[in-house]
């Protein structure tokens, strides 16, 4: 079974970065696709970014394409969300999450969730 622990975030002001990092422990890690999802309250959980098991293959929704970059790094189990130019519409709980399948953008897809780090961007 995936365990997974999310770290990172924190309070922030608009227009700040934010290195977000999730923590696997077993090793079919590396079979699984990984992703990020955000949750604002009173909202429904909202598919951020993907990255394939290899690391090749990466999918972002569109409001994040160009400020958020998703990484994985297999050999310490640890994937990261690097978030750029935030805004207080960013404000969310950002959870990891891990897959065999393939929709990415679909959170009943996932199998494994982190507990979830909340980010709050201030304006």
């Amino acid at each position: 079974q995936v365990q997974l622990v999310e770290s990172g975030g924190g309070l922030v002001q608009a227009g700040d970065s934010l290195r977000l990092s999730c923590a696997a422990s077993t090793r079919p890690f590396s079979r699984h696709s990984m992703a990020w999802f955000r949750q604002a309250p009173g909202k429904e959980r909202e598919f951020v970014a993907a990255v394939s098991w290899t690391g090749g293959i990466t999918n972002y929704a569109d409001s994040m394409k160009g400020r958020f970059t998703i990484s994985r790094d297999n050999a310490k189990k640890m994937v990261y969300l690097e978030t750029s130019s935030l805004k207080p519409e960013d404000t969310a709980v950002y959870y990891c999450a891990a897959t065999s399948r393939s929709d990415w953008t679909n959170p009943q897809s996932y199998n494994y969730w982190g507990q979830g780090t909340p980010v709050t961007v201030s304006s």
